[in-house]
């Protein structure tokens, strides 16, 4: 019976929920949050819903078995390595746009965002420390403790557990190599716990159209117009840096691999455009992580070790673009001229920074923040900014998850672990595949 609709493209049919979500958007005004925003509520629940189970498994399992192929040593050093060249490129391609736009510039008074409160900023020390969960099965279900005003501790939601859940995957996968064949059993059990929730995640993407639906008709339903003129050059700005950043830089690294850049955007549109919409590396991994193995060809063992370590530290847009851009607009707009030290500083401090703050809610704001106070620039002005970061943490984010799956295509063709039959072929559907529903499924 839905034979007809998965036989069309996964791509188009994502490409049809946002359009229709827009003109639902706009036709309905801000009754469009009401009676559609439960919609794209539930497509992020589900997708964090599998999220770690997900990564949990998969890292097991590809620690267990890159162990006999490769070392993993090396795969995590060119990946860091890759990680820090993409950024330090990105807070380049930041500072130029800021430069040559001058978003700051004959801007108006403007006001602190309403909804703004200042971020505390973790110390590096106490970012290592949390990499370490206290309570493993605490991190698997995503929780985290909060001391109330009163003493009391609280168990609380938080999406800064992905890095907890990898380094006890981690631990428990190089657990059983170890132990080898007494744990056959139990590693044969978690690869199959591994395909069991690929499955399932082939079942939660099926809703990625109706998801998109109802988030782009909530945010243009609810988003005025109003709120961007101030500081629609600075919308256009990282707009275009991030496009850049992905269209130009990433290009010429694939190029340099001997790789066909149009290849790999047609493999990580689906990832792309789930990024964009749900505004969350943590939302998109699943598709991105399907689409690196499924579209572009990488080692399904060393992705789901190189994927979800991507979507929690690798933030080309959040990290690197938009706090360089945001301290070339504040300076503009206070009047301050930047020195070649701060320029240092500020290219600097996003680069370490964007490591450093890996898996806090609110990186943008918070690496902008981080940015700011090196740079000695009024941290104060992050509040201009904060009442259109909605708007712009879709393409921040869209560019995060294009590197999240960029720097494992070039590491695997480094290291010969992708596939190039796969690359070169027109990609798949990532969702749901022939059989799935039975007889008459897709």
């Amino acid at each position: 019976m839905f034979d007809w609709w998965f036989r069309i493209k996964f791509w188009k049919r994502v490409v049809l929920g946002f359009v229709l979500g827009a003109l639902a958007g706009w036709a309905f005004g801000p009754k469009a949050e009401v009676w559609f925003g439960p919609i794209g509520d539930l497509y992020v629940t589900l997708i964090m819903m599998i999220a770690v189970p997900l990564v949990f498994f998969a890292v097991i399992n590809a620690v267990a078995s890159l162990s006999g192929q490769k070392s993993i040593a090396e795969l995590a050093g060119k990946t860091f390595a890759w990680f820090a060249i993409t950024a330090i490129l990105a807070v380049g391609v930041g500072l130029l746009f800021g430069w040559l736009i001058k978003p700051g510039s004959g801007v108006g008074v403007l006001q602190v965002a309403s909804d703004y409160t200042p971020k505390d900023v973790p110390s590096a020390l106490d970012m290592l420390l949390n990499l370490v969960p206290s309570n493993p099965f605490q991190a698997l279900a995503g929780a985290a403790t909060l001391k109330l005003e009163d003493g009391t501790k609280v168990l609380v939601p938080r999406s800064g557990t992905v890095l907890q859940v990898i380094f006890f995957a981690g631990l428990v996968g190089f657990a059983m190599v170890k132990l080898g064949e007494r744990v056959a059993g139990l590693r044969k059990i978690v690869g199959e716990a591994s395909d069991v929730m690929i499955q399932v995640t082939r079942y939660v993407l099926e809703f990625t159209p109706f998801g998109t639906f109802g988030l782009i008709a909530a945010l243009v339903g609810g988003y005025g117009f109003e709120q961007l003129r101030p500081l629609l050059n600075f919308v256009v700005a990282l707009y275009l840096a991030c496009a850049f950043h992905i269209v130009v830089v990433y290009s010429c690294l694939l190029l340099v691999h001997g790789l066909n850049p149009l290849k790999f955007f047609r493999g990580a549109a689906p990832g792309m455009e789930v990024a964009f919409v749900a505004s969350s590396s943590f939302a998109a991994l699943p598709i991105s992580l399907r689409c690196a193995t499924h579209n572009l060809g990488v080692d399904k063992d060393y992705a789901a070790f190189a994927v979800p370590l991507g979507a929690t530290i690798k933030m080309d847009g959040c990290g690197a673009i938009y706090p360089a851009l945001a301290a070339v607009f504040i300076s503009q707009y206070a009047g301050i001229d930047l020195t070649l030290t701060q320029y240092l500083t500020i290219a600097l401090a996003s680069v370490l920074g964007s490591f450093g703050t890996a898996g806090v809610p609110g990186t943008a704001v918070i690496m902008a923040t981080v940015v700011l106070s090196a740079a000695g620039l009024p941290l104060e002005a992050i509040g201009y900014l904060y009442a259109i970061d909605r708007v712009l943490d879709m393409m921040r984010t869209m560019t995060n998850v294009t590197g999240q799956m960029l720097v494992p295509v070039l590491v695997a063709k480094e290291s010969g672990m992708l596939d190039h039959a796969i690359y070169e072929a027109a990609p798949t559907n990532v969702g749901m595949r022939q059989g799935d529903l039975g007889e008459g499924g897709s």
